[in-house]
């Protein structure tokens, strides 16, 4: 009886609104985005009397560029770290363009960062994939809902990753306790392209790691404003593809009935 009345509590109807409002979230979310103008860094500032995981990143990337040609691997390996451990993420993406330049701090971040979600991910799937599962099986509208969202994971993570609205290291973890396949999953960090060379030729543009993650650091507008504008589509395409999938999957569960 009680499961009964569990799955008769929600209804198409409601679930859309929530949708609207999630989607209406993102949206206010993307134009904060867009009017920030210190986006990379300013996310991440933290008190220098407090915790700082700025400070630590950067005298472990002081380290790794003392290395010489094993830096790569060492560093590879703290965004690994990094990643499933919820440190910030662009302190690091900056400082591969100061250590490797361009071209290979790109290829070395997306390695590190590709790796890392996925661990995070699988961490994500084997611990709490789960609970989540048995929690909405009780409910046969989230369960098909879950079911569609899985079966459409490769755009959906694709679309996420476009746009870096969408916390990347939550992002890691939320996408394991869905139905999304470690397969699409891990074919859609191909999203983090666009983004990890821009941030990591901006980067590059400070030549000194004692500068990146502060104000003196030195920028391309251009590069700032194309993330932005990219960022913004995809988190409205993402929105929009994510609702219509969802309100797919009710019409589809109610018509079976």
């Amino acid at each position: 009886m009680k499961k009964k009345f569990i799955a008769n509590r929600f209804n198409p109807g409601d679930l859309r609104k929530f949708l609207r409002l999630i989607g209406l979230i993102l949206l206010i979310l993307s134009f904060t985005f867009l009017s920030n103008t210190d986006f990379a860094l300013a996310q991440e500032s933290t008190n220098s009397n407090s915790f700082n995981p700025q400070a630590i990143l950067r005298n472990v990337l002081q380290w790794i560029d003392s290395l010489g040609t094993v830096g790569a691997i060492a560093f590879i390996a703290l965004y690994i770290i990094a990643t499933v451990a919820f440190f910030p993420g662009s302190i690091l993406t900056l400082g591969a363009g100061v250590i490797f330049g361009a071209v290979w701090g790109s290829l070395y971040v997306f390695i590190g960062a590709t790796l890392g979600a996925t661990a995070a991910f699988l961490v994500g799937r084997y611990l709490a994939r789960g609970w989540v599962a048995g929690k909405i099986a009780d409910n046969k509208k989230f369960a098909a809902i879950d079911q569609a969202v899985g079966r459409e994971g490769l755009k959906i993570v694709l679309l996420t990753r476009l746009s870096p609205i969408f916390p990347f290291n939550l992002l890691n973890y939320a996408f394991g306790i869905t139905g999304v396949s470690l397969k699409d999953y891990f074919i859609g960090s191909v999203g983090m392209i666009p983004g990890t060379i821009m941030y990591v030729y901006i980067g590059s543009l400070a030549g000194n790691l004692a500068m990146i993650g502060s104000k003196a650091q030195p920028t391309n507008p251009t590069l700032q404003w194309a993330i932005r504008i990219l960022g913004l589509i995809a988190t409205v395409a993402v929105t929009v593809y994510v609702t219509q999938i969802a309100r797919k999957a009710l019409e589809e569960k109610v018509s079976s009935k």
